[in-house]
């Protein structure tokens, strides 16, 4: 799954490892030059892999270059997998990444109230259950969420034509299996869980939503944009023909090109809005 340590490829971004708690660590990125905006964008990065794999650390170069090209501030966070740790585990994981950003605000030179969230795959699923988390403690919000083809649903089976490449029906089952500590599609499930359960998405923050045709979790992902615009969120979404679970890692290809713009695109308007 492409793991691994950090590198030194950008001389422009300082890296350090955080430890937030005895059971909880983290990558944080920050410009090494002077900041472009002030104060700074700011983001928390959650990792994917199905709730059961992968690490801040895979997602390093891209990270790296986010923070050199938009002079942003990120938090990768390595939160615990399941099964060895099941929900709520992962996700109390990523709330205190986001209140180690909000509350570490000033000495990071970034506003406590424009932290976004990225989120891929399981990561996308965390992001978005802890949007809801917060949303409902009355918290800070994320002032945005990108998530990156997110898995929302445990119900889930997929349409005809999806999950037959990379993320299968049964490595989703075993996913959520192991996230879940249950069966998945229990009646009990709790929304944080699986976010598309959640009877109201109202208060969220504005949402880019990018997934591939024949990605298992397609019909989910535009039904979760779909129930965004009903509650008045903006969001903007993205559905690429023919592209399968995880087809931005194949960077030669041209659907993964598209994908980087339009991340890109989006991304730099959230910025532009929450830091003027």
């Amino acid at each position: 799954m492409g793991d691994g340590a950090p590198t030194d490829a950008n001389d422009t971004v300082a890296v350090e490892q955080i430890e937030i708690s005895s059971s909880l660590s983290a990558l944080l990125y920050r410009p090494s030059r002077p900041m472009l905006a002030e104060p700074a964008p700011a983001m928390l990065n959650i990792h994917g892999g199905g709730f059961v794999m992968g690490t801040a650390a895979r997602e390093d170069v891209l990270m790296r270059d986010l923070c050199a090209r938009h002079s942003m501030v990120i938090l990768s966070v390595d939160y615990r997998l399941a099964p060895e740790a099941p929900f709520p585990a992962p996700l109390d994981d990523c709330l205190s990444g986001f209140h180690w950003l909000i509350s570490h605000a000033g000495g990071l030179g970034i506003a406590s109230d424009e932290v976004g969230i990225r989120g891929v795959s399981a990561g996308g699923g965390l992001a978005a259950g802890l949007a809801l988390r917060l949303r409902d403690r009355g918290r800070a919000v994320p002032s945005w969420l990108w998530l990156l083809y997110p898995m929302l649903d445990d119900r889930t089976s997929g349409a005809p034509g999806t999950g037959d490449f990379v993320w299968t029906r049964a490595a989703n089952r075993f996913g959520w299996t192991s996230y879940l500590g249950t069966e998945p599609g229990h009646a009990g499930t709790h929304p944080y869980a699986a976010p598309a359960r959640a009877e109201s998405l109202a208060g969220l923050p504005k949402t880019f939503i990018a997934t591939g045709s024949i990605d298992l979790f397609a019909a989910e992902d535009m039904e979760f944009a779909r129930r965004l615009l009903e509650a008045g969120v903006p969001v903007e979404l993205h559905v690429y023909p023919g592209a399968y679970h995880g087809f931005n890692l194949v960077a030669s290809a041209s659907v993964a090109e598209r994908y980087r713009l339009d991340a890109e695109r989006a991304i730099a308007r959230f910025i532009a809005n929450t830091t003027t």
